[in-house]
């Protein structure tokens, strides 16, 4: 099935979500399997994946977490005043 999107934003921000919860799931399997080298792998490419998307995304539209805050385009601290993608930021 794929998934139609209005927007790029839109659709950086589900790739977001989507490899935050591979990080997730491989936390948890790590916790059970903490010297498997190929998971651990596998976790460090995901970190690496989501931390250059979450970079794009703050400078193209706005942070999402407090440490991609310096990577965002506005000339303002705009942390506060703009909408979170639950408050409707995305649309």
């Amino acid at each position: 099935m794929t998934k139609t999107f209005r927007n790029e934003r839109e659709k950086l921000l589900h790739n977001i979500t989507l490899i935050d919860f591979v990080i997730v799931e491989m936390n948890e399997y790590l916790d059970t399997h903490p010297s498997d080298k190929e998971a651990v792998d596998y976790l460090k490419h995901y970190v690496r994946m989501k931390n250059q998307a979450l970079r794009e995304y703050a400078s193209k539209y706005s942070p999402l977490t407090i440490s991609t805050a310096d990577a965002s385009s506005c000339d303002e601290w705009t942390w506060a005043t703009t909408p979170m993608p639950w408050e409707g930021g995305c649309n």
